[in-house]
C-alpha cells in the first residue's frame, strides 16, 4: 500500500512539472511568434522614403560605357527629402566610384552589390538626417 501511494505522489508531480513546461513553452512561442511576424514598412511607405537616381551615363575604367540607374531608400521621408537636394552630390559619387570600376566588376551579382554598399556608405557621410536602409538598382546597361 504504501509504495501506491509514492507512485501515485510520483506521477502526480511529473504531470505537474510536464503541464507546467507545456504552458511555458506555449506562451513563449506565442510571443516570440508575434514578435517575429511584426510587418516592416509598407511599400507606400518605401516609395515615399525613397529617390530615384536615372540615368547616369559614364565611361569604365576599362573603356567600356555604363547607363545605371538606382532608386535609394532612406530611413525617412525627411532623409528622402534631403536627399533629393543633395541629387548632385550623390551623382558625382556614383559617377566617380563606376570610373574606377572595370566591365569584369560587373560579371555576376557580387560586383554590382559592392558598388551598391560603397555608394551607401558614401552618402551616408553626406546625410545630415537620416541613413540609407538600401539602394536598388533599377537599370544597368552595360556596353
Amino acid at each position: 500500500m504504501f509504495k501506491n501511494k509514492l507512485i501515485s505522489k510520483m506521477i502526480i508531480i511529473m504531470l505537474s512539472l510536464t503541464l507546467i513546461g507545456s504552458i511555458a513553452v506555449i506562451v513563449t512561442l506565442k510571443y516570440t511568434g508575434q514578435a517575429s511576424t511584426e510587418k516592416g514598412p509598407s511599400i507606400d511607405d518605401v516609395i515615399k522614403a525613397s529617390v530615384d537616381v536615372t540615368d547616369i551615363k559614364t565611361n569604365l575604367k576599362s573603356n567600356n560605357y555604363i547607363s545605371i540607374s538606382f532608386k535609394i531608400q532612406m530611413d525617412s521621408k525627411k532623409a528622402a527629402a534631403e536627399l533629393q537636394k543633395r541629387d548632385f552630390q550623390v551623382r558625382d559619387i556614383i559617377i566617380k566610384r563606376l570610373s574606377d570600376m572595370s566591365a569584369q566588376d560587373f560579371e555576376g551579382t557580387q560586383g554590382l552589390s559592392t558598388l551598391e554598399t560603397d555608394i551607401a556608405k558614401q552618402i551616408d557621410q553626406l546625410m545630415e538626417n537620416g541613413h540609407v536602409v538600401k539602394i536598388y538598382t533599377t537599370s544597368k546597361v552595360l556596353q
